[in-house]
């Protein structure tokens, strides 16, 4: 029997090294009691660690655990699982020859979480063009984390992209293509299937009973009626309608311009955006530091900061750990709702 989210810890990836990954999870360990930070185990490198933490002039106890013992020793030490670098990483140098240990992390994190030994993943940021050197063949963290799962299970998964904040849950349908090429891939089946994944998760990991779901137009004015562009209403609508039909809760196509206003986001729980920028620009206008992405459609919960490796900040001392904090705490809840969910 699996035990309950409270009695397990969060799986946190180191990220790449290179960057602020692992500043802000220094900053999130040491100011645990201050800030109540979910408990986790580190899975990543303790020399690369240790070595990050002289150089910010942070003294704090590194223990090497097990998932079974991270709780017991998370008060005392920052519990480590430890996954060697090939060489010792220096801040803001990225260096592909770590892309094994960044990637085993990864994949470990997963296995721990799927297996019953941690509640949820938390990846810290990765560069891509850092994997991609070393051989990554992936577009990015989230299709290589719905790759794992697919190993995993056997089943054909679409993981969806979710930027969650205090404000605003938003949703893009495309995510990682050119803004030329998004006509193209909103099909019908992409659509539905981005809707019903979307609601499917609000209910059994947000603790919502009957979510309200906005989904915004492609074109200006959500193509007035076509004069504007024909997709809203011979795509866009027509699912709609269907998944009305079916019982959820959902408006649109809307105008993407009047849908962030305080008034409008009052009345929906999530946003569901056609493409990557109409979702992301208000959901990190409104929520820049506290919000979090989310994956949903995955046989495990990840949550993840909604920023990059930044380079340029690593080892300073200045990277803030606000959006790392609140994947943490944000990990942990979906891991109670789920728990609660499933009875």
């Amino acid at each position: 029997m699996t035990a309950p989210a409270s009695d397990r810890p969060l799986a946190l990836t180191m990220g790449d090294p290179a960057g602020i990954g692992l500043d802000i999870s220094l900053a999130v360990w040491a100011n645990r009691q201050a800030w109540r930070t979910p408990p986790f185990i580190l899975i990543g490198d303790p020399a690369a660690l240790a070595e990050r933490a002289r150089i910010l002039g942070h003294d704090i106890a590194i223990r090497e655990t097990d998932c079974a013992g991270a709780i017991a020793a998370f008060d005392a030490a920052l519990p480590v699982l430890p996954v060697a670098c090939a060489t010792l990483p220096r801040p803001g140098e990225p260096n592909s020859a770590n892309a094994g240990a960044i990637t085993g992390a990864i994949e470990t994190a997963v296995r721990l979480t799927m297996e019953g030994a941690t509640s949820a993943v938390v990846t810290n940021p990765i560069a891509k063009s850092v994997l991609y050197a070393a051989g990554f063949k992936f577009a990015g963290h989230t299709e290589f984390l719905a790759d794992i799962g697919e190993r995993a299970t056997g089943e054909k998964l679409l993981p969806i992209m979710m930027l969650a904040g205090p404000k605003l849950k938003a949703v893009p349908v495309t995510i990682h293509i050119p803004l030329k090429d998004v006509p193209a891939q909103l099909t019908p089946d992409l659509i539905y299937r981005t809707c019903t994944i979307t609601a499917d998760d609000l209910k059994r990991r947000f603790g919502l009973a009957s979510p309200r779901i906005a989904v915004a137009g492609l074109n200006p004015h959500a193509g007035e009626h076509g004069a504007l562009g024909l997709e809203d209403d011979a795509i866009i609508r027509p699912v709609i309608d269907r998944l009305k039909a079916e019982g959820l809760d959902i408006t649109g196509p809307l105008p993407a311009d009047t849908m962030f206003h305080d008034r409008a986001r009052a009345t929906y729980d999530v946003a569901i955006c056609m493409y990557h920028d109409q979702a992301l620009i208000p959901a990190k206008a409104l929520g820049f530091d506290d919000s979090v992405n989310v994956t949903l459609g995955l046989p495990f919960i990840r949550t993840s900061p909604d920023h990059g490796t930044a380079f340029s900040l690593a080892g300073k001392g200045v990277a803030r750990a606000d959006s790392l904090l609140a994947a943490l705490r944000m990990a942990k809840e979906l891991a109670d709702n789920t728990v609660k969910a499933n009875g």
